[in-house]
């Protein structure tokens, strides 16, 4: 009852919105502020989180550390791009509303990312606040350019679809 309240309410579309503009603002101030302030390192944030795999009550889990340590560090340089950016475009996505459940869900991604990391900050209230723009599905971007967009892909998808629609032929 309460996820076709989110998915189908004009009013749940206003408190969406809301909620997504929120995570909006938070995604492009964490990237712009990694972007703007000249060279952002990964490389440290891992070590740091790398020192919480031991331990009786770990903060982070030897298989996340294991990927820290073999796939992540490895590829610092990449990572140092990715996440300025992928910050940044999340929250970009967020607040014009365009592309808003890929956008929520590369957010939720990272969030869950920080999380492993042994991170707590604004995650969790980032994690409980995407989740419920996700489960919205289309109606969290109605106020938004999802409104355009979506239906602008949709139709050329639908012609597409039918130009490539083989033709029966009748044969008498």
């Amino acid at each position: 009852m309460f996820i076709q309240w989110l998915r189908e309410n004009r009013l749940a579309s206003y408190v969406l919105t809301l909620l997504r503009l929120y995570l909006g603002v938070k995604w492009v101030q964490a990237g712009w502020e990694k972007i703007s302030g000249g060279h952002f390192d990964a490389s440290g944030f891992m070590l740091g989180a790398l020192k919480q795999v031991s331990g009786d009550h770990p903060a982070v889990q030897p298989w996340w550390g294991d990927f820290l340590r073999q796939v992540a560090l490895p590829n610092a340089e990449i990572f140092n791009a990715l996440i300025p950016w992928g910050e940044f475009l999340v929250g970009l996505g967020l607040l014009l509303g365009m592309f808003t459940s890929l956008a929520v869900l590369m957010g939720l991604t990272m969030n869950f990312a920080y999380l492993f990391s042994g991170t707590t900050s604004v995650n969790p209230q980032m994690v409980l606040a995407g989740m419920i723009v996700l489960a919205a599905g289309a109606n969290a971007g109605r106020i938004g350019m999802d409104r355009w967009v979506v239906h602008y892909l949709g139709l050329k998808f639908k012609k597409r679809k039918l130009s490539n629609t083989p033709c029966l032929k009748v044969h008498s």
